[in-house]
Parts: structure tokens; sequence; C-alpha cells
């Protein structure tokens, strides 16, 4: 409305427990308007409170008790964001529209001073009639011509079909029907292989048989052995091990994932080794060492990367990859009860 005037109701004050869609009617004559249908969501997140060694470091807002109401909060006004329980009080499961849906919700709140860890994200599976179905999504490609074969590709190899193929002056607009497994981390898979001209967007469809297995990262994680700050002698010495995601002089704790193993399977490494000094080894030659650039991940890209083991450590500052169980011990016990669970 432009105006009010004097005696028109504007607002209702008082209203509890009510949801989108419910109508507010006369108690003698209750008569209800058709509820709106809003998507269902289909991926859902574990957010649980920041348990690492930086812990409070550099967030102001770190309790379970501030996650929940801020959480609480969000549900008022985000219609697609729905929250369950999980069993603990420490932490949260939060359903939603995908990963870029969530993801502004955890940017947010890391602006306003949260710290947060959240977990790999998992796609709501449904049963119906007796069959188990995942969320398939309309997937849309605008991207140059020559590298229209990578992406048809790559989409294949996620269960996607196509469905249409139209060509575009030097641009081709590739549509497809994808599970929504199949979107994480495609978009930025594209952006690279295309130097950031690809167009990707996507929307929800239906809910389609379940289309089999998609291959994920098939690379283990360089993860630390100690607390300490990484020294540029051993970050020169394993440059060999797998791309690394922090920069020399960076702070690091045990069980924190700095880097992409070369092969399957992860590695644990002492990063924060100095070089023995003597009269023929001089601190100074450091300098002379090269060491590549890091792969430094935004928010929606940590939350693709990360494998069922390892959560994203978020805070106003810093965004983290760790395991869940940051010592070694504990994570081989977790693996053997794993193995001996299945």
């Amino acid at each position: 409305m432009d105006e009010v005037k004097a005696g028109e109701i504007c607002a209702l004050v008082g209203l509890e427990g009510f949801e989108i869609g419910d109508t507010v009617a006369d108690v003698e004559k209750p008569e209800a308007l058709k509820s709106i249908a809003i998507d269902e969501p289909t991926m859902s997140m574990l957010f649980t409170i920041n348990n690492s060694p930086f812990y409070a470091k550099e967030g102001k807002y770190v309790t379970s008790r501030h996650i929940k109401d801020r959480l609480e909060k969000e549900l008022e006004k985000n219609l697609a964001l729905k929250l369950g329980q999980t069993g603990s009080a420490d932490s949260f499961m939060v359903f939603g529209r995908g990963v870029l849906h969530l993801s502004v919700l955890i940017e947010t709140m890391r602006r306003e001073g949260y710290e947060l860890q959240i977990g790999q994200p998992q796609v709501i599976f449904r049963e119906i009639d007796g069959v188990k179905c995942e969320p398939i999504e309309e997937l849309t490609i605008d991207l140059p011509e020559t590298d229209a074969g990578k992406a048809i590709e790559t989409v294949s190899m996620r269960k996607g079909e196509m469905l249409n193929m139209e060509p575009k002056a030097d641009r081709m607009i590739l549509k497809f029907l994808i599970p929504s497994r199949g979107i994480m981390g495609l978009r930025n898979y594209l952006l690279n292989v295309t130097a950031g001209e690809a167009v990707v967007t996507h929307r929800f469809k239906e809910y389609q048989p379940y289309k089999g297995e998609i291959p994920g990262r098939i690379n283990g994680s360089l993860i630390v052995m100690e607390q300490g700050e990484a020294i540029t002698y051993s970050l020169h010495n394993l440059q060999d091990r797998g791309k690394f995601f922090i920069n020399p002089g960076e702070p690091v704790y045990e069980g924190q994932v700095i880097g992409e193993h070369s092969r399957g399977g992860d590695l644990v490494i002492n990063v924060t080794k100095t070089k023995k000094l003597t009269n023929m080894r001089a601190s100074g030659s450091d300098e002379k060492m090269k060491i590549a650039p890091p792969l430094k991940h935004t928010l929606e890209e940590a939350l693709e990367y990360i494998q069922a083991d390892e959560y994203v450590e978020v805070t106003p500052k810093s965004i983290r990859l760790r395991k869940i169980y940051l010592n070694e011990n504990d994570r081989k016990r977790d693996r053997n009860r794993g193995a001996s669970n299945a």
C-alpha cells in the first residue's frame, strides 16, 4: 500500500504459531482462503557449533543458543527453509532449496558475527509408491560453442539427460534434466573450463526414481598433523603431495584439511616443521623457495567440495575445512566402526 488511512487495519499483532498460507478469519464464520503452495526443500545440511581449537577467536555469537535463535528467526521470513532436530542440543538439521539457498543464509550469518560448522550437503530422498525417488532439476547452460562438448560429457557423467541444444551466435544453450546431486560442484567446474564464461541456471522440476551412483571426488585430503604455523620450508617440500589451500604463515590445527592429495586417500602431513639450521643451511635461503599460489574456496565451493567425514568451519573472517574427528586415532576408530557396520 502507498498509504494507510485512519481506521484501516494495517497489521495484526500477537498471533503465534502460524504458518505461511494460513487465513486469519472471523471466529463465528471462518472461511479459509486457498493455501499457498511452496516448493518443498530438496537438500539438507547439518549446522553445528564451532568446536575447533580456534573456537571463538573471530566470532561474536558462538553458542548453540545463538545459532538456534538465529535459525528460528530466519524461518519467519525464509519460506523455503525448514528446521529439524538431530537429537543433540549443539547441532541442527537445516532443509533448503539447494546449496546456493543455504549458502546465502550461512554467508549472512557469518557477516553478522556468527561462528558455526556445516556438514556435507545431503539430497532429500523420498519413497513414492514404494520406489526410492530423488529431486530432478531443469538445468540450463549458456556457454561458448567450443566448450559445449566438455559440458555435455560432464553432465552425462552426472546422470544428466539432454533435452535441447540451441546455437545462438558463437554460443550454445544446453538444456538438461539432472538429479540435484549432480549439480553440486558442476558450476565451479564449468566456470573453470570456460574461463568464467559459462552461465548456469537450474530450477526444481519433480521427483523421479533414483538414477544411480554419481562419481564424486576421487582425490583425498591433506590433513595437518599438529597445531602451529604453516612454514614455507615445509610447504615447499610437500608441494609434490598435492594442491594447498593455505598460505605460508597461516595458523593451522590438528585435523584441519589444508590441501587436496594428488592421489586417492587422505594423507597426514606436518607443515609446522622448521628447517634445522647449521652453518651450511641459513634461514635466508627460504626466500628462493617458490610455492604455487593456494587454491582458495568460496563458501559455496567449500560446501560442494567436502566429503561426508568433513566440516566447513565458518567464521566472520575465515572459511576452513576440517575433519569431523580431528585426531588421527579417532578417525581410524570411526572408519573401523563403519567397516564393521557395513
